[in-house]
């Protein structure tokens, strides 16, 4: 059965997979999502005996359907190799009562790798697919692990540039270093003088900028997004969660059949949006726990049903959750409209021009596959050291925010179905913070003397992603203000 995408704002036309992909927003400013979702018709003991590539080539194959199963498999092939240090691609790690989902055993050791390893053959081969003849120019903003992410997949890729744009006093010094020094001529990383939201607000307006779309167009260039906007994104995320719950029948801490919960830290919302689409394929999910840190607008609107991102941002330990518009709540929003384009658009038009909407109580009423919570600060670093000190394993804060929320939804509920928890990035990302919640005595230390200790105290050989950084000179040291991004674009792009 052939899957199309239409935009939730319902201006455009369906389109298929590969040209969703290629646009990545659509041209009336609103998300990609697929007419309907496919089943997983793949019995579960079947699943259970599959390496993760088979699982993504049979997870993906049912969203990407003008995808060739040799294009598909070509894809899969090149992204799930030897860039992540596990065969497993996705291991299940055990601790404290709950099943860790390791996300980040790729090449720069958080979970956009496991998506932004693959958009790039999606990309090039959705382009082949279409004649597209202009070079792609991907537009991301970051609040952290997108960026480096997406450079490391893009970087010298053929008939691709990328530009990475970063809220300067936003993300931590690994992971600023970890952009700033990324090889390949194809690259362009920016700081800028505001926050995340800022940079995302940005860069949705110049895919919108028709002006500045001729203007590409005309010195052969295209816009596409690396950021979780671009269903191309979404897609391969749905991959890891079959791939958990299979993982768990193989090891027979479950039976196939049974009920999971999940529970993923969360931000722009793409990754538990990931675990919802999972579950509408027939996954047996029960719950799906939604965790935020002090920036708690996705908990609010879970608690009241109003979206409200009129508040102080907080710069936080876990600072890719620091975000205040959630670009991906808009496709959930559009389904519990019941895909009332419409409606979705007039919400979304809400939140731009005033800053909040509100919706229905029977829109409310679908949303019980949710459970909503946060995490301060400091319930964060009890977290990391409730989990050190009574599993000896180390959680990097985003994880801990999934912990902390989780522990919350026990004493709330006393539901104890199996649970799964999105580990979103490593330890070794954070080390300032996951360092000073596990002990005060490495107060002083700098940043790669911190990676040190906590090699010495996981027992965990320092990532390749970190080593190389050490001592790798800065390549990227552009700065400016939001208002001036479409300049800095066109002069990387060397349009005048």
């Amino acid at each position: 059965m052939q899957v199309l995408y239409r935009s939730t704002r319902g201006k455009e036309e369906a389109v298929t997979a590969s040209v969703a992909i290629l646009k990545g927003l659509s041209e009336d400013g609103g998300l990609f999502v697929p007419t309907s979702i496919p089943r997983l018709d793949v019995p579960m003991e079947t699943l259970a005996q599959m390496s993760y590539k088979e699982t993504a080539y049979e997870v993906m194959s049912r969203f990407l359907t003008d995808f060739t199963e040799e294009e598909l498999k070509n894809c899969i092939s090149n992204a799930y190799d030897e860039k992540f240090d596990t065969d497993m691609i996705a291991p299940l790690h055990e601790a404290n009562g709950v099943y860790f989902l390791e996300l980040f055993h790729g090449a720069t050791i958080a979970f956009k790798d496991m998506a932004l390893s693959i958009l790039p053959h999606l990309m090039t081969t959705a382009a082949k697919k279409n004649h597209v003849k202009n070079e792609i120019v991907i537009l991301t903003a970051t609040s952290g692990d997108t960026g480096k992410a997406a450079l490391a997949g893009f970087a010298d890729v053929p008939g691709t540039r990328i530009v990475v744009f970063y809220p300067k006093h936003g993300v931590s010094p690994i992971q600023e270093k970890q952009m700033v020094t990324q090889k390949g001529a194809n690259t362009c990383v920016i700081g800028i003088t505001g926050n995340f939201d800022d940079a995302q607000t940005a860069v949705k307006k110049m895919f919108n900028d028709k002006e500045l779309a001729d203007e590409l167009d005309h010195a052969g260039y295209q816009f596409s997004s690396a950021n979780s906007i671009n269903i191309g994104r979404l897609v391969p995320q749905v991959v890891y969660y079959v791939y958990a719950y299979a993982s768990l029948v193989r090891e027979g801490k479950i039976k196939a059949g049974d009920e999971i919960n999940v529970t993923v830290p969360t931000g722009n919302f793409g990754n538990i949006l990931a675990a919802f689409y999972a579950k509408q394929m027939g996954l047996p999910i029960r719950k799906l726990l939604c965790a935020s840190n002090e920036n708690k607008v996705l908990y609010d609107f879970f608690s009241t049903g109003t979206y409200d991102r009129k508040r102080e941002f907080i710069l936080t330990s876990s600072p890719s959750m620091d975000i205040l518009i959630s670009s991906n709540l808009e496709r959930l929003i559009y389904r519990i409209t019941g895909e009332n384009a419409e409606k979705c658009a007039e919400l979304m038009q809400a939140l731009s021009q005033g800053g909040e909407y509100t919706i229905t109580e029977e829109m409310k009423a679908q949303l019980t596959d949710f459970y909503g919570n946060f995490c301060s600060e400091g319930e964060t670093k009890e977290a990391i050291s409730a989990t050190y000190y009574g599993s000896n394993y180390v959680i990097d804060t985003h994880t801990a925010v999934a912990a902390g929320v989780y522990q919350k939804y026990l004493r709330d509920t006393e539901d104890h179905t199996p649970t799964v928890i999105a580990s979103t990035a490593s330890p070794y990302k954070f080390p300032r913070s996951v360092m000073d919640a596990i002990s005060d005595r490495y107060e002083g230390l700098d940043d790669f003397a911190l990676v040190d200790a906590l090699s010495a105290l996981s027992g965990v050989k320092v990532p390749k992603a970190v080593e190389e950084i050490r001592t790798a000179p800065v390549l990227h040291d552009k700065v400016v203000d939001a208002p001036d991004m479409p300049l800095a674009v066109k002069e990387f792009l060397g349009i005048r």
